[in-house]
């Protein structure tokens, strides 16, 4: 085996690098890191409803349920295209398969919630805290 190069350690350490930020940005847009979501995913996606509500006002609150929506599909892919950079030597396109895998994982995650808020394990605060 030959030895490695500086030129090749330093391609090897940016391209780690690289991987770990696009995954970490990845992993705080994702709905793996649902603690953030007050302060990532919610704003992101009011700023993407006023700029839409600019066009249609009307349409205000249901692009921003998009553009949460939006966001977490964006983490899942970042977090993949970023595992993929890090901890391989070869760049694999972003795949329809994989797209549609990162969608459906975001519409499981979300029909979990709209299934947790129905059924009563997911309310407002004060309701945990009334008396019945």
């Amino acid at each position: 085996m030959p030895p490695r190069t500086l030129r090749g350690t330093t391609m090897s350490w940016k391209r780690k690098a690289h991987g770990g930020i696009l995954g970490f940005i990845g992993f705080m847009l994702s709905p793996l890191s649902w603690w953030n979501d007050l302060f990532v995913n919610v704003p992101l996606a009011v700023a993407f409803a006023w700029v839409v509500s600019l066009v249609y006002k009307p349409a205000f609150m249901t692009a921003a349920i998009v553009g949460y929506w939006l966001t977490n599909v964006l983490g899942f892919v970042l977090m993949h295209k970023g595992a993929q950079k890090a901890l391989t030597t070869e760049d694999k396109p972003y795949t329809a398969r994989r797209f549609a895998k990162d969608l459906l994982v975001s519409l499981l995650y979300t029909l979990l919630i709209v299934l947790l808020a129905r059924i009563g394990v997911l309310k407002p605060a004060a309701d945990y805290f009334a008396r019945q």
